[in-house]
């Protein structure tokens, strides 16, 4: 748009603001969560938790439920410290500090669903133990879970961000086979 029509926008007597710079996207007021992007953290976190799950326990080894339980929820804690920090240095401007340390925090916050995501799996983990159930029936159980947890990710964010149904399915479909393949990995490398 040139200054002439700009300026014809403008109330009369006000001078045109100039243009503000474009920004890269997740720089404004707070970290870039816009619309279903939160989800994000829900299908990385779901994944983190299956090849966590899939890796901890070694055949011919002691079941140690508790101890993976641990490394599950300390490992996807750690991811979203490093993910939002990683986030927040990629839109760092130069603003004063306490405003800078507010949206560290808020970067930080904001990966809430990545750490929720493994939830499931170490409830599961947790439950194991408490039970004394088999290793292997626990790590078939908690992969089939979240193969059908990363489904549901990615039918509903698809569905958030606008697709007809038979496309959510599709992207669902697409996520679940994540799941699928470190099933496969699981069943291959052990």
């Amino acid at each position: 748009m040139n200054e002439d029509a700009n300026e014809e926008q403008q109330p009369h007597g006000q001078a045109a603001q100039p243009p503000r710079p474009a920004l890269p996207a997740g720089a404004g007021s707070r970290p870039g969560r816009r619309g279903a992007d939160w989800m994000f953290g829900g299908v990385y976190g779901t994944v983190l938790a299956s090849a966590l799950l899939a890796a901890l326990h070694q055949k011919g080894e002691e079941f140690t439920p508790y101890y993976d339980a641990s490394w599950v929820l300390v490992t996807a804690a750690t991811a979203g410290l490093a993910h939002g920090y990683s986030h927040h240095m990629a839109s760092h401007r130069q603003d004063s500090a306490g405003h800078r340390w507010r949206m560290l925090g808020s970067a930080l916050w904001n990966e809430w669903p990545l750490i929720v995501a493994a939830l499931p799996t170490v409830l599961l983990l947790v439950a194991a133990g408490v039970f004394d159930w088999d290793a292997y029936a626990v790590t078939a159980v908690g992969l089939g879970l979240n193969t059908a947890l990363l489904f549901a990710w990615g039918a509903l964010v698809a569905l958030r961000v606008g697709h007809r149904l038979g496309s959510a399915l599709a992207i669902g479909m697409a996520d679940a086979t994540i799941g699928l393949a470190i099933i496969v990995a699981n069943a291959v490398i052990k």
